[in-house]
């Protein structure tokens, strides 16, 4: 299981779930506590902004990002869930827990994937860029993209809640 989630709601949702690994994607800079029961080497921190235009002074997610976030997601064992998050659980965290799901399930089809976070989440947002660099990554042919782009923008929210997607 995948669970996805805010920055303030992180030590409840790994607490709540038992995870022992957690994916950080949020700016560089922004101090985060990673949970007592996460082992230091179970936790990834990607630094970057949650844009998908270059902009002065901040960082755009890159294809080492994704490169980082997939060889992560592969060497987890799955005994125990994984918890991603972002500052707001709604756009980098939603792409991210979108990319792991299509790599560890080479076999299933993204729309498929991509309805079912927006089943799980009437917020989530994927951000658009880190699921074209995941795209091409898993070479998924635009497949990743265009199911992303058909589940389209969540409803609006400053926080969303946390939800989980199921890994078969």
């Amino acid at each position: 299981m995948i669970y996805v989630t805010s920055l303030a709601r992180l030590h409840e949702t790994v607490e709540s779930c038992g995870a022992r690994h957690v994916v950080t994607l949020i700016n560089d800079g922004t101090a985060v506590v990673r949970p007592e029961t996460v082992p230091e080497e179970n936790h990834l921190f990607l630094g970057f902004n949650d844009i998908v235009d270059p902009m002065e002074g901040m960082v755009l997610p890159a294809a080492y990002h994704v490169d980082q976030l997939v060889t992560f997601v592969e060497a987890w064992d799955r005994s125990t869930p994984l918890v991603v998050h972002c500052f707001a659980g709604i756009s980098r965290s939603t792409a991210a827990a979108f990319i792991a799901a299509c790599a560890l399930q080479p076999e299933r089809d993204e729309a498929e994937i991509a309805k079912a976070i927006r089943k799980a989440s009437p917020t989530a947002t994927p951000n658009s860029l880190l699921v074209a660099l995941g795209d091409e990554r898993l070479d998924r042919q635009g497949r990743m993209r265009m199911a992303a782009k058909a589940i389209g923008r969540g409803r609006d929210a400053f926080e969303g809640e946390p939800f989980m997607v199921a890994i078969e």
